[in-house]
């Protein structure tokens, strides 16, 4: 049998993600309270139970705060005095930390339920309240803890709740094994959190290791899961998806090899009937037996064969949608010491503020939900600082004195819409003018004549800022910036809206899951590349007489309203344009703006599984990942943000060559067909032409056949490695003066030496290939005199 110190270890965890949460509803409680439309009972039961549930897990200290504050909670008027209530949420934002101290609740421990009794004692009798609540409270599920109670010396109070306590647990063990656990409250309403705002980084403080794990519930219990394995299984169900499609596709080959056989069968089928007319009717019965049972056979196979990859597909496609699912991590873990957040910070300003969050609930990817937490801490900063009006003012105008700001969260198709709202002054277009002029931003003659659009884009600059001095929570000039950022990075976008009086929205849209996403493929030459669905707002024929100059910019018309137009391949740097007559397009949207974006073709809807581009492609620009597709190939997963821009400055393509517009033609050889995507990939976007070999012998026989200005090559492949092909090409007449770059994972000195012996001009190590390194490699290797 378990001796009671080893069920307390065990559940010590439990007991302090139990507390953590208990005080988060604690603290919301309180919030309410202070708005004058508090849950009182619901508080008191909260205190009443963690009191409980302390004394049951031999943490005597932490009952006695409990117990204090029980006290102290039961003294507040109607009005609910402000030193009280402000001494309850600092006692919030204590016991957590009592759970980790000595059970005695050790110096601080004591001095904190002291001072709630000596707040207690302070209170006329006359206006003091009973101090036990156990008749207002009902049976909630709780912690159950399985121990036999540690009985410390208490007062009378105290153990007049123990009673209470031992049959509440009583009913919650009876009542466990009847019904399935629920899941945890909402924390929309707010949280206890430390009264300065969350750390950039910090989402989740009050739920330990609520960044790094999950709580996955059943109907027979929960299981607790490292979000990095997590992560891994994602990033497996995503490959598994890959290579069912890669089925489906192998099939439809198979179908059309079997194709070939019915016809193969059927002029065996003709050449029986000849021979039975030659007098060979055994031989021609045999054949055509044989023939028609090889047949059936073999369509039979096919049909199942096509039924099973089919059912399989579905099945990844399940698979992959439920991890995606299940590594969703609620925001509320973020949004849950915001409200408590929001009025500390106004009240240090002389405001007051309720805060408000609607949809705390949704689940969100944890890279997001972590990317998402600096971004927000600016945009409550913001509303408090610039949008919120002193109490005074906000009368004046007829507004309530507590301002408002409403955190709302929503999902709209695979996209996060997140907004952050506030009933305050809205924005100031003569200030954004005269300070756009004073930081040199804008000259003083045009700053008359910025819309409001252009006016809005200001506040987006870094180190813009209305406020001529800083304080401890703005101007200086770090903030909206960082928003916009942190959006564009996760591939999504930011619009501000603002009614002058009124108050300011800023919405942000994110993808939900980095994991998978939705992409419309479409093609330049032979290659392909993804845009997001959720940006595709349509796709069409664009006639060149509806294309029109719009101040040096050419746009085209699409939803009413007018669209930069961009070819996609200039670009990029991969080619001239489209060829066609009337070229296809891709109309994205990306918050208020939009583009047409000029493709060769178009290569279909997939969910993609979303990869990292690495060390090749890190930094370059409008690429945001990679995805691998059925049919082996490697597309690149391009940024509408980046994309938009371009489109709206007409900027040149992503990587100009520094030796001019000269393209080179060069072959590249890897038997690795992901490496060899990547790298042709970042030799297009230098603006050269590739042509591809997956072995030496193969780029031996290639070099023979065609001219090539350099050769780009792996060392370690199957049939002839790069050290012999290069051999032969320094032994060849015709190729002993071409160019030849060795891309290689081998970084030691003796490979190096081994490819400077064989007659090798350069060697790139592949993990630190960076483009502009790549673009002055083949720029000395092919200068302009070649």
């Amino acid at each position: 049998m378990a001796e009671p110190g080893d069920i307390r270890r065990r559940l010590l965890g439990r007991f302090r993600e139990v507390t953590a949460e208990r005080v988060e509803r604690i603290a919301a409680g309180l919030l309410a309270l202070e708005r004058g439309s508090g849950p009182r009972p619901e508080v008191a039961r909260e205190l009443h139970t963690l009191k409980g549930e302390a004394r049951m897990m031999g943490f005597p200290g932490l009952s006695r705060v409990a117990h204090a504050a029980e006290d102290l909670l039961a003294s507040l008027g109607p009005s609910a005095p402000g030193d009280r209530l402000q001494a309850l949420l600092e006692a919030c934002d204590a016991i957590p930390a009592l759970v980790d101290a000595p059970p005695d609740g050790g110096e601080e421990g004591r001095a904190l339920a002291e001072r709630l009794q000596a707040m207690v004692a302070a209170i006329p009798t006359s206006t003091s309240t009973p101090t036990s609540t156990a008749n207002e409270v009902v049976h909630p599920e709780s912690f159950d803890s399985g121990l036999a109670p540690v009985r410390p010396e208490r007062s009378e109070a105290e153990s007049k709740g123990e009673a209470y306590t031992q049959d509440r647990l009583r009913d919650a063990t009876a009542s466990r094994s009847r019904r399935a656990p629920t899941p945890p409250p909402s924390r929309a309403a707010g949280a206890c959190a430390p009264p300065a705002l969350p750390a950039p980084g910090s989402a989740g403080k009050g739920r330990p290791n609520a960044r790094t794990r999950l709580d996955l519930r059943t109907p027979t219990g929960s299981i607790r899961v490292d979000v990095d394995r997590l992560d891994e299984i994602a990033a497996l169900a995503g490959d598994l998806l890959v290579e069912g499609a890669r089925a489906k596709v192998r099939a439809r080959e198979l179908g059309v090899l079997l194709g070939r056989w019915g016809r193969l069968a059927d002029r065996a089928a003709a050449v029986a009937e000849r021979l039975r007319a030659d007098g060979g009717d055994a031989l021609a019965d045999r054949i055509e037996e044989d023939v028609h049972l090889l047949r059936s056979d073999t369509f039979r196979f096919l049909r199942g064969h096509v039924d099973a990859v089919s059912a399989t597909h579905g099945q990844f496609e399940r698979i992959a949608e439920r991890v995606g699912s299940a590594r969703l991590i609620p925001l509320g873990g973020i949004l849950a010491g915001f409200p408590r957040a929001a009025r500390d910070l106004a009240r240090e300003s002389g405001k007051e503020v309720e805060c408000a969050v609607e949809g705390g609930e949704t689940g969100v990817d944890k890279a997001i939900l972590l990317a998402l937490n600096d971004p927000l801490v600016h945009l409550l900063r913001n509303a408090i600082d610039h949008g919120i009006e002193p109490p005074d003012e906000r009368a004046r105008a007829g507004k309530p004195r507590a301002g408002r700001i409403v955190i709302a969260v929503r999902v709209d198709g695979d996209q996060l819409a997140l907004t952050v709202e506030d009933d305050g002054r809205g924005l100031d277009h003569g200030r954004i003018r005269a300070a756009a002029v004073e930081r040199g931003l804008v000259p003083a003659a045009q700053a008359d004549g910025l819309g409001e659009r252009a006016l809005v884009e200001l506040l987006f600059r870094p180190g813009f800022s209305t406020r001529a001095s800083a304080n401890e929570l703005s101007g200086r000039g770090v903030g909206l910036d960082v928003v916009r950022r942190s959006a564009t990075d996760l591939g999504g976008s930011v619009v501000v809206s603002s009614r002058p009086g009124a108050g300011t929205r800023v919405t942000l849209r994110v993808p939900q899951s980095l994991a998978l996403m939705k992409v419309l493929l479409v093609r330049l030459d032979d290659d392909v590349y993804g845009l997001p669905a959720a940006d595709v707002e349509g796709v069409g024929r664009v006639d060149p007489a509806a294309v029109t100059d719009v101040a040096g910019v050419r746009a085209v018309r699409h939803r009413d309203r007018l669209v930069p137009l961009v070819a996609l391949g200039p670009l990029l740097g991969l080619n001239g344009g489209p060829r066609a007559s009337r070229p296809l397009a891709a109309f994205l949207a990306h918050g208020a703006d939009g583009a047409a974006v000029l493709v060769d073709g178009l290569h279909g809807e997939r969910e993609v599984a979303v990869k990292r581009c690495g060390a090749f492609l890190d930094g370059a620009r409008f690429v945001s990942g990679g995805a691998a597709l059925e049919d082996g190939r490697v597309a690149l997963l391009l940024s509408t943000a980046a994309i938009v821009r371009a489109a709206r400055n007409q900027e040149p393509a992503a990587i100009p060559s520094a030796s001019g517009p000269r393209r080179l033609r060069v072959l590249l050889v890897d038997d690795s067909a992901i490496a060899r995507e990547t790298e042709a990939a970042l030799l297009r976007a230098l603006g050269h032409e590739v042509e591809e070999a997956c072995d030496g012998e193969e780029a031996w026989r290639t070099l023979a056949a065609g001219r090539f200005d350099v050769l780009a090559t792996d060392v370690q492949m199957p049939v002839l490695d790069g050290i012999g092909l290069t051999r032969r090409v320094r032994a060849s007449p015709r190729l002993a003066r071409l160019p030849v770059l060795v891309l290689s994972s081998l970084a030691a000195p003796e490979e190096r030496r081994r490819g400077a012996e064989a007659g090798a001009d350069a060697w790139l190590v592949k993990g630190e290939l960076d483009p502009e390194v790549l673009r002055a490699t083949l720029d000395r290797l092919c200068g302009a005199e070649r």
